[in-house]
């Protein structure tokens, strides 16, 4: 209070101030016509309605009006005047200015009220784009009575929802809002303003439906813009609550699809070599006649079978495994040489019908790696291009150094992934539709190499073309000592 009338007092000192150098301007040193002092006192009435607001404009005008009827109109230094048309002239003055003052005062209350909108405008779009980026109803809820109250520099805020039943503030300290007052101006249409404790009820609205309120403390915002406010929440929640069912509902859907694909696999591919292990013990059993050659083979089959059975609930036990990242990794700087040769020695019976061509520069750096799972990231690859390739296709494996990583592709001259397929290849049990009966397989080696590359900081990708082949490629991040 004290500030504010000292501020006022100096604006009064300083247009008297200017009224004064006015006239000692025009009447000791510039001796010019009435219609320039009228002018000149005039510009000064503007520019202090302009800055300063009515009050000190129209005092300035009458003060203006007293020095121009004494100094300037005749008889000089006396408030008569001679000419009666000079009174209409002061009148004139007087009026005009006083006029001017409420039209600069005017204008300088509707500039106020534009900026004050343009600031809320900008804040209430800065917190649009704030609950935007919240994925839930839960975390939208927890930082909503923040970002109120920091966006519009409040005290502090409190958000009430019906649905939950619960109050989020924006502070634990923050209790100047009850929850009793809250839950009825959830019930309410209009705001509730309370002067003496500084503090605002606004009901949520969901169209003409209530939801909840919100209370502020503090002041500096129009209604209009807790309005938006409410009415953007209103929006937030129901978005987030919509986004939450969708996300139920296409988790729900991508369990089904594993669930049908799991059964897919089990049904292709643990049934088969049970199948061929059964056949063959049955067969041993009841053909006496079998020969010494003929019970080898049998014995063959059971032994392939029963490893392909092992093979497969072993990539079933290490996708799990990934899965819960329940794995340690033996990370140590080696050379893709020693990956390569090793997946290269594992996968030797599906590459017999395919020649492969490995072109690493003896030039590479190291890589800090888990060398047996970057190996065994090698063979789900190089399998995958035995299978989807025709007897005699080539495989060509090949490695460099991009953008601070080691990239190692594996290519084949197969049929090739659409664009549809390149999306999901990588996902767990999915097999590519032209090839899933033609193909063995349970659709988990790739999944499994993208876990365990992404488990050592790199990436995966495959790029296509159709009957052209594919080339599968993984980046791992170079080792410090070769940076």
């Amino acid at each position: 209070m004290r500030r504010s009338a000292r501020k006022s007092v100096i604006r009064y000192v300083v247009s008297t101030a200017t009224a004064a150098v006015i006239v000692a301007v025009y009447f000791r040193w510039l001796h010019v016509n009435e219609t320039t002092v009228a002018l000149t006192f005039m510009i000064g009435i503007l520019v202090v309605a302009a800055n300063w607001g009515l009050r000190h404009s129209i005092y300035l005008s009458i003060l203006s009006a007293a020095a121009f009827n004494f100094f300037f109109l005749p008889p000089v230094l006396t408030f008569t005047i001679g000419d009666g048309r000079n009174w209409i002239a002061l009148f004139a003055f007087l009026v005009t200015g006083i006029v001017a003052s409420q039209l600069a005062e005017k204008a300088r209350s509707e500039a106020k009220i534009s900026r004050r909108r343009q600031r809320e405008a900008e804040r209430l779009y800065e917190f649009s784009q704030q609950m935007l980026v919240k994925g839930n109803v839960i975390d939208l809820l927890n930082v909503l009575p923040q970002m109120i109250a920091a966006t519009f520099n409040l005290v502090g805020a409190a958000v009430y929802l019906r649905e939950k039943d619960r109050i989020y503030r924006s502070s634990p300290n923050y209790m100047d809002v009850t929850a009793a007052e809250l839950r009825d101006a959830a019930f309410m249409r209009d705001h509730r303003r309370d002067e003496e404790r500084d503090v605002t009820l606004v009901p949520i609205l969901l169209g003409t439906r209530p939801i909840g309120a919100v209370g502020i403390t503090g002041s500096g915002t129009s209604p209009e813009a807790l309005d938006a406010v409410c009415g953007l929440a209103a929006i937030a929640i129901e978005r987030a609550g919509a986004v939450e069912t969708l996300t139920r509902v296409e988790a729900s859907r991508e369990s089904e699809r594993l669930r049908n694909a799991l059964l897919d696999s089990v049904a292709h591919e643990l049934r088969t070599p049970l199948t061929s292990i059964t056949a063959a013990i049955t067969s041993l059993r009841t053909d006496p006649l079998l020969n010494r050659e003929q019970s080898d083979e049998m014995m063959q089959v059971i032994e392939e079978e029963a490893g392909r059975l092992d093979r497969l609930v072993g990539q079933a036990m290490e996708m799990a495994e990934l899965d819960a990242h329940d794995i340690q990794l033996d990370l140590r700087p080696h050379s893709m040489r020693e990956a390569v040769d090793e997946a290269l020695e594992a996968v030797q019976v599906p590459l017999r019908t395919h020649p492969v061509d490995v072109r690493l520069p003896d030039s590479l750096p190291r890589v800090e790696m888990d060398l047996e799972r970057i190996a065994k990231v090698l063979q789900h690859l190089l399998e995958n291009a035995a299978k989807y390739s025709v007897e005699g296709a080539p495989i060509f494996i090949s490695a460099e150094v991009a953008k601070g990583r080691l990239v190692t592709s594996v290519a084949d001259r197969g049929a090739g992934v659409d664009d549809f397929e390149r999306m999901m290849i990588f996902d767990k049990f999915y097999r590519g539709q032209g090839q899933r009966y033609r193909v063995q397989g349970t659709g988990m080696g790739l999944a499994i190499a993208k876990a365990i590359v992404e488990a050592h900081g790199g990436s995966i990708e495959v790029t296509s073309q159709a009957g052209q082949g594919s080339v599968f490629s993984f980046a791992l991040p170079l080792a410090q000592s070769s940076r």
